[in-house]
């Protein structure tokens, strides 16, 4: 079985560009192959880690004496918020905390928070 000249042509006509497709597409497809077997590397500290923080700092806001300054209640009160944040980025849990002023909407987003934290398995308490 002999190759025809018209075959022939085909490929000779065809192969520069496949090879020069595969020259631009084939790094790019294995690139893309090594990403998705790369573990993914997350971005924030481990969740166990996390969860020990808000209960520490949750602790902290619990136990405030009352003669504790206004400052000392609101710091500790941003880095709990900060930490809620943060749990919520993990877990993806909806929040308004970044976009509500200090008060009593914040303080009832802050108990909405908790909850829905705690019915994604992360406690707070």
């Amino acid at each position: 079985m002999a190759i025809g000249p018209v075959t022939l042509y085909a490929v000779v006509a065809v192969a520069p560009s496949v090879l020069f497709w595969c020259t631009l597409k084939v790094p790019a497809l294995v690139r893309r192959w090594r990403r998705r077997r790369e573990p993914e590397i997350p971005s924030g500290p481990p969740i166990e880690k996390l969860a020990a923080d808000l209960r520490r700092v949750h602790r902290l806001l619990a136990e405030l004496p009352p003669g504790a300054s206004a400052v000392r209640r609101y710091g500790t009160r941003q880095a709990y918020d900060a930490l809620l944040v943060q749990a919520c980025r993990e877990v993806e849990v909806d929040h308004r905390l970044d976009s509500l002023p200090e008060g009593f909407g914040r303080e009832i987003e802050r108990l909405r928070v908790e909850e829905s934290l705690a019915e994604r398995g992360l406690s707070v308490s």
